[in-house]
């Protein structure tokens, strides 16, 4: 005999398994209750309805290309739309367009090298100019020494040499008596009158001699003026 909580424990898990097994759905139940089943609800023979479907075949109507409607509602030629004349024609419109532009570059270039060499020159012009101006009055005074007979000796060598030596530097001396009068070149300290030997207004007496680099007037020759008789 079996004292009451004496039961075996496999015993026990078998109860509870009874009592918590759930009854299976029945075939064709719908899954939740009061809603109809889609599937039964469809006649299996019924077809789509294809009676508003609008869709065409798009190689149907070949009057008018997809190029044509893109060009008729404003949109941009792509290089794909374009056939062999439009890309021959476009391909020399940029030939054009480059050798045009390359041209306008080489002349940049060359107005570029034409600039560039100028101011070099007026560089170098100006340097000189600063150098040498100063030394315009030195020769001034080795010009009145040698008019009163100063120079000779080591002074004579050291004035030829000093002379030379501006002479290569670019400073070139002009203005002599009978040169025509040059209001460019020369400055009149004053007019010694009518002279019936001139035909034109001329140099008579060099004060101080005029210097200049390549063009460029460094000091104006300062002398005197005789004029013609029938000035």
């Amino acid at each position: 005999m079996t004292e009451p909580g004496s039961a075996s424990f496999g015993d026990a898990a078998g109860e509870m398994a009874n009592e918590t097994e759930v009854e299976a759905p029945q075939e064709g139940a719908s899954a939740s209750a009061g809603q109809p089943d889609a599937a039964s609800d469809t006649p299996s023979d019924a077809k789509p309805d294809t009676a508003g479907d609008t869709t065409t075949d798009p190689g149907a109507d070949d009057s008018t290309s997809g190029v044509d409607n893109w060009l008729e509602e404003g949109g941009p030629l792509e290089p794909q739309d374009l056939d062999d004349n439009g890309v021959a024609a476009s391909a020399e419109v940029q030939l054009a367009e480059r050798t045009a532009d390359l041209q306008r570059l080489q002349a940049e270039y060359a107005n570029y090298r034409k600039r560039v060499d100028r101011d070099r020159q007026l560089i170098a012009e100006n340097a000189t100019y600063r150098v040498l101006a100063p030394i315009i009055e030195v020769l001034d005074t080795i010009d009145r020494a040698r008019e009163h007979g100063d120079v000779d000796g080591g002074f004579k060598a050291v004035a030829d040499q000093l002379e030379g030596v501006v002479a290569n530097l670019g400073l070139t001396r002009f203005g002599a008596p009978g040169d025509p009068f040059d209001p460019n070149l020369h400055e009149a300290l004053s007019h010694l009158g009518a002279d019936p030997e001139v035909s034109v207004a001329t140099c008579k007496h060099i004060a101080k001699a005029g210097y200049k680099i390549g063009d460029r007037v460094v000091r104006a020759a300062q002398v005197l003026v005789v004029d013609p008789v029938d000035a």
